[in-house]
């Protein structure tokens, strides 16, 4: 008799667990759904302000590039003026010490 009472029993008491087991997989699925969307709404925003960004660091970017072409032109033409002084000045030298 309490063997038929436990056979009985036993599994109304595994379907209710699995039932609310299963009630649980699907709340915590719905709360991972919302969790993911929300997480890629972020993801969308910071992307759109990234690109944007971009746009900024793209005219930087293109700014120091001019600005070292320039500094190098300049540099270049001091070298170049330096150069050119210091070799005159060797010439006067040799032109002094052949007379």
């Amino acid at each position: 008799m309490m063997a038929e009472y436990w056979s009985n029993l036993l599994p109304i008491i595994i379907y209710i667990l699995l039932i609310c087991l299963l009630i649980i997989g699907i709340v915590l699925g719905i709360k991972a759904i919302i969790a993911v969307d929300k997480a890629e709404k972020l993801i969308d925003e910071v992307n759109t302000k990234v690109q944007s960004l971009n746009n900024i660091f793209n005219v930087i970017d293109f700014a120091t590039n001019k600005f070292s072409f320039v500094t190098s032109k300049i540099s270049e033409f001091i070298t170049s003026m330096f150069g050119k002084i210091l070799l005159k000045k060797k010439r006067n030298k040799e032109e002094f010490e052949d007379e």
